[in-house]
């Protein structure tokens, strides 16, 4: 498999988040109905998906140009936080508030490429992202939001809804009772960075990108038919695939089921995937599909043997989660970033306020 950086600008909240298993769902219906897009038809792929995957998509993630430089803003890894920094000294309030400043700092930002090297990584904390997208935005754009200095990299919009009972002109209870929906809304002039497997005997990066292009059009995840989820493709390149000598460990870029003994420690937050179809599913009689319990993105495995690393992902498929739809498959599967893991105690990673 071959693996490709794809660039996305958003231009729209998201009511769903851009995570790799929900963006290979939404390309699995472009594929039902465009065949073009996959060699022989999806239904084909699908059957053998669960030794085969013929494409995995990683979740998301913000991608920054500074200067000469090109930062990728990862999750923090789910290592316990005393890991991140080693006390040499007796002072134990200075420890304790090193600690309590590493717990702010959710993003691990790395330099000049997709790869895990303790050397030039940074814990940012989400003040400093807000404070590095502003520098890497137009000088126009700046000067449109130097009143909102308050604004974060990912706002949380609140959006009303109710229904009318038009029996008694007013909302009321049960269906009739107001809620809220709520949508995600990136920085200004944000790039978002994913990254694809893609088999060649099944497709290709243009057809990849040609499907991804028709979601963002259209809208990606819910409430796409009132604005929610568009997005433009911008470029993509290809990224050679290289294993260091001494990895002994993969960083998840997307949600994940690992197959049981292919590791021997994990780290990860639990995830569960309260999965609904999509398209004209959706408003069937079941659109709703099983819950699958996954480990999110950030997620670090170590492989049972070296085997592990002969593969670009790791996980595995899951099926049997739609009664609806028998033949559909959740990617279980994401594609990882491979580093040795003890050099995490070697050297104390800087802190970005």
């Amino acid at each position: 498999m071959k693996r490709y950086e794809i660039i996305i600008k958003p231009l729209s909240g998201f009511g769903t988040p851009l995570k790799g298993d929900t963006l290979f769902g939404q390309f699995c219906w472009q594929a039902a109905y465009d065949v073009s897009l996959l060699n022989g038809g999806l239904d084909k792929w699908l059957d053998v998906y669960s030794g085969s995957p013929f494409a995995v998509f990683s979740s998301a993630v913000p991608r920054l140009v500074l200067g000469s430089d090109v930062w990728y803003v990862l999750r923090r890894p789910d290592f316990p936080v005393s890991w991140f920094y080693q006390d040499n000294s007796q002072d134990r309030s200075t420890a304790i508030d090193a600690r309590k400043n590493i717990k702010k700092a959710r993003w691990l930002a790395v330099k000049s490429g997709p790869q895990l090297d303790w050397k030039n990584a940074e814990l940012w904390t989400d003040n400093h992202l807000q404070k590095r997208c502003k520098t890497a935005m137009t000088s126009d754009m700046q000067c449109q939001l130097t009143r909102l200095e308050s604004l974060e990299f990912e706002t949380v919009f609140c959006q009303p809804h109710n229904s009318i009972n038009r029996l008694t002109g007013t909302t009321g209870t049960g269906m009739f009772a107001p809620y809220v929906k709520t949508s995600r809304h990136y920085y200004p002039e944000t790039r978002l960075a994913i990254f694809a497997l893609v088999d060649d005997d099944a497709t290709d990066i243009e057809r990849i990108c040609r499907g991804l292009e028709r979601i963002g059009a259209f809208g990606f995840g819910r409430d796409a038919s009132t604005g929610l989820g568009r997005f433009n493709l911008l470029e993509y390149r290809e990224i050679e695939l290289t294993i260091p000598i001494d990895a002994n460990a993969c960083y998840m870029l997307g949600p994940s089921v690992p197959q049981p003994d292919s590791y021997k420690n994990a780290w990860f937050s639990p995830f569960v995937r309260f999965g609904r179809h999509g398209d004209r599913l959706a408003t069937s009689r079941n659109p709703f599909k099983n819950p699958v319990i996954m480990a999110d993105e950030a997620a670090v495995f170590q492989p049972a043997d070296q085997n592990g690393f002969t593969r670009p992902y790791f996980g595995t498929a899951v099926k049997g989660v739609s009664k609806a739809q028998p033949n559909a498959v959740t990617q279980g599967y994401a594609p990882y970033l491979p580093f040795r893991l003890e050099a995490i105690h070697e050297r104390n990673i800087p802190l970005c306020d």
